[in-house]
């Protein structure tokens, strides 16, 4: 045990070695709080904002944030400047934002596919692992074919499956949200996703290069991605998954009227890191939302991109964003989702 006076001195030695600990520990947390702090009295936005897109130019998400970001720029007084980052499901991107300062400064552009690639083992974070913004946007989604097709419905082609089994191929992003339409298409449609060829692709581009070109029969697209093509008669619409049909393509008949009860959507939203300040957040949230209130923009939303404003701010987005979680793990289970 020691003699007293050496025990004493042992006595003086931890407690010095607990008072070195508690301060260094003590420091580290000051300087968090200051860095804080900081994030927290500097005036925001106060240089430009990124936002992150996870996926090519020209695709529907492309497309819409950089609509919006050109006025909401205008309420937040500062740039909003879309940067594309494709890759890996879309998790490059993702992962980058997730990785970003908590400040503000570095936004993600994104929708379902946050928790489809978790859902899929792409990534080991879901939505839990961002500070919502706010939901922007509501894209209704449409199953589509190449000039000259055969098909020129979508309830023709469980038919066409069954003459042709195996053949027919279809184009998807390999667990994104047009590879969760096809399954649960084929699941109401009465189609086993075993008569058909996925031919993967990096983004929604690429399969409608894919389309004009003869190499695929289908690909789910949408307005913003195709609406051109669809007017001009190059890409065939075969239906579209909403309740009602799409103003900018009146004689194109929902899927519903079609006999496939499904209504399909791509919802699109702002995220920021994890623990980016709520007041920070709530500014985003206030910019983006004027920006929606815009009649043109609104106007251009609706009739150029079949895309519904559906806005809701961080904890109404939040608590969204929980539910649908819950909705797409209990439908990926149920249709085998790609894991």
């Amino acid at each position: 045990m020691g003699t007293w006076p050496e025990r004493a001195r042992l006595s003086s030695r931890v407690g010095t070695r607990i008072a070195m600990i508690a301060a260094v520990v003590f420091g580290m947390m000051t300087l968090n709080a200051y860095a804080e702090s900081d994030i927290r009295e500097a005036p925001f936005p106060a240089s430009d904002i990124t936002l992150v897109v996870p996926f090519g130019e020209g695709g529907a998400t492309d497309i819409l944030f950089r609509a919006i970001a050109e006025q909401a720029q205008v309420h937040l007084g500062s740039a909003i400047i879309p940067m594309n980052m494709p890759g890996n499901g879309a998790t490059l991107g993702s992962q980058f934002v997730k990785q970003s300062p908590p400040d503000g400064y570095t936004l993600l552009g994104s929708h379902q596919t946050i928790d489809l690639a978790y859902i899929a083992g792409l990534s080991d974070y879901s939505h839990d692992a961002f500070a919502p913004v706010a939901l922007l946007t509501r894209t209704v989604n449409i199953p589509a074919t190449m000039a000259g097709h055969t098909l020129t419905q979508a309830s023709d082609l469980a038919a066409l499956v069954k003459q042709r089994p195996g053949e027919l191929l279809v184009g998807i992003i390999p667990n994104s949200t047009d590879h969760f339409f096809w399954l649960h298409f084929f699941e109401q449609a009465g189609i086993s996703p075993a008569d058909i060829q996925f031919v993967r692709y990096p983004d929604t581009g690429a399969q409608v290069v894919a389309l004009l070109g003869g190499e695929l029969d289908l690909a789910m697209l949408n307005l913003p991605s195709a609406g051109a093509l669809f007017n001009s008669g190059a890409l065939v619409p075969l239906g579209v998954a909403s309740d009602t049909r799409l103003a900018a393509l009146p004689q194109v008949p929902t899927l519903i009227e079609q006999g496939i009860t499904l209504t399909n959507t791509t919802d699109r939203g702002v995220f920021a890191p994890l623990h980016t300040p709520p007041e920070r957040v709530e500014r985003l949230a206030h910019a983006f939302e004027q920006a929606l209130q815009q009649p043109a923009l609104m106007e251009a939303l609706l009739y150029t991109h079949g895309s519904s404003v559906d806005f809701m701010p961080r904890e109404a987005y939040s608590r969204y964003l929980d539910t649908q979680y819950e909705q797409l793990q209990r439908l990926a289970d149920n249709i085998a989702f790609e894991r």
